[in-house]
């Protein structure tokens, strides 16, 4: 599982992520707390999975300028 934080964005954020389909890594939509948002996936390496999800996010346009964290969580 990893997690994204972002105070702004997140409903592009979970359609963005769950749109991926990248080296055969999925994401899934699981919860939202706060302003913290967790997707399974199903990638072996949670740190790769996690700068799969930090580069596709900063590649759009509202990205760029975004403020967020993204992290393997348990």
């Amino acid at each position: 599982m990893i997690e994204i934080s972002s105070p702004t964005q997140q409903d592009r954020i979970i359609e963005l992520l769950t749109a991926i389909n990248t080296d055969d890594v999925t994401f899934t939509f699981k919860e939202k707390k706060g302003i913290s948002l967790y997707f399974e996936t199903n990638a072996s390496d949670l740190e790769e999975a996690a700068k799969i999800a930090k580069s596709a996010i900063k590649a759009e346009p509202w990205g760029t300028v975004l403020y967020f964290r993204s992290v393997p969580c348990n």
